[in-house]
């Protein structure tokens, strides 16, 4: 049953691909409502209108008031809706009632989480770590070969203590670490610009960290609809902690797609001088955030990033990103209702 769920979703990209409209980006203030069958968002006086019937999701990355009109109207249509504050940080999402909820898997992903939690929190970081080498490993292979010592590092170092590793406190570190050494190794091919000393968060600090956080918010949404869409509880996670106020299974499932999507699409972006410090970024003293055309540029190349295509190794076509994300989710299902070993996204393996 889940192996025809599978196949049905990637028989169905093609299509979500040819729509090219199942996301919409709200950037400018303004207020969203609903007009007879239609989305209406209204600025300067001026009304456009969004068809309903291709749109999955909607970001709203300004000030956007809306009512509960609209609010009904959007769970009617299963549209989910992302909210990002000034700072271009995640406020967070409105989504329709839950109708693919599913008791039985609630109960096996709890008993999952009880008694093999260590397994799949392995799986998510070797996997981490696995695409993070296969990302360094392009650049070594055009002559940075600066990047050496880490791609050792995560081969016969890190691989074994994530495997060996005996409790999530021991596995958050090694996860921290692999993060820290692929930063680092930043200066080798970035601009002095785009240089990450340090990640900083909440609010990023330059224009390195204004980018990933903007990315790895992006992701951590659309992990969000993704799981939507199947009958996963955003709850209950592997590798986070269950906590309140936040979907923390998205955080798992992103983790392993962050360097292959947001990263990829930072570094084509920054080598190719599409985002330049001067024309895209806002800078205070203790903030650092992309300006509305530096936000349209990285969201432009995001979703082209979400829908380009690679060849998957077992289904033996192309499937998209965007794809491979609800993929994951469906495999994490197999693994918690049949035992079927979860192994994550791997770029070099096209799984």
């Amino acid at each position: 049953m889940i192996d025809a769920l599978i196949m049905n979703i990637v028989l169905s990209d093609k299509q979500e691909e040819a729509e090219m409209g199942s996301t919409k980006y709200i950037t400018s203030m303004g207020e969203l409502t609903r007009k007879d069958n239609s989305l209406c968002f209204r600025k300067n006086g001026k009304n456009i209108y969004i068809p309903v019937e291709n749109t999955k999701e909607i970001y709203c990355l300004n000030e956007v008031s809306i009512n509960t009109k609209l609010l009904n109207f959007l769970a009617q249509n299963h549209i989910v809706v992302h909210f990002f504050n000034y700072y271009g940080g995640y406020s967070g999402t409105y989504y329709p009632r839950d109708n693919y909820l599913s008791g039985k898997l609630v109960v096996k992903q709890v008993e999952k989480y009880q008694k093999e939690r260590m397994e799949i929190a392995k799986a998510i970081v070797k996997g981490i770590g696995l695409n993070i080498y296969e990302v360094l490993y392009h650049y070594y292979k055009h002559d940075k070969k600066q990047v050496k010592g880490t791609l050792n590092w995560i081969k016969k170092k890190f691989i074994p203590q994530v495997e060996a590793a005996g409790d999530i406190k021991e596995l958050m570190a090694y996860e921290g670490e692999v993060w820290l050494k692929f930063y680092s190794d930043f200066k080798y091919f970035l601009s002095k610009d785009f240089v990450m000393n340090k990640r900083v968060k909440r609010p990023p600090d330059n224009p390195i960290n204004a980018l990933a956080s903007f990315g790895n918010t992006l992701l951590y949404t659309k992990t969000i609809s993704a799981i939507y869409q199947t009958h996963l509880d955003q709850r209950i996670s592997f590798l986070h902690e269950p906590s309140e106020g936040r979907f923390s299974l998205s955080l798992d499932l992103s983790e392993v797609f962050k360097s292959v999507i947001v990263f990829r699409t930072i570094f084509d972006l920054v080598n190719n001088r599409k985002i330049q410090v001067e024309k895209h970024f806002e800078k205070k003293v203790n903030y650092c955030i992309l300006n509305e055309e530096g936000r349209k540029i990285f969201v432009e190349a995001f979703e082209k990033r979400m829908e380009s295509v690679f060849m998957h190794a077992k289904l033996k076509r192309k499937v998209s990103y965007r794809t491979a994300l609800k993929l994951d989710c469906y495999k994490l299902i197999k693994n918690i209702l049949e035992e079927k070993e979860f192994v994550p996204f791997s770029i070099k393996g096209g799984i």
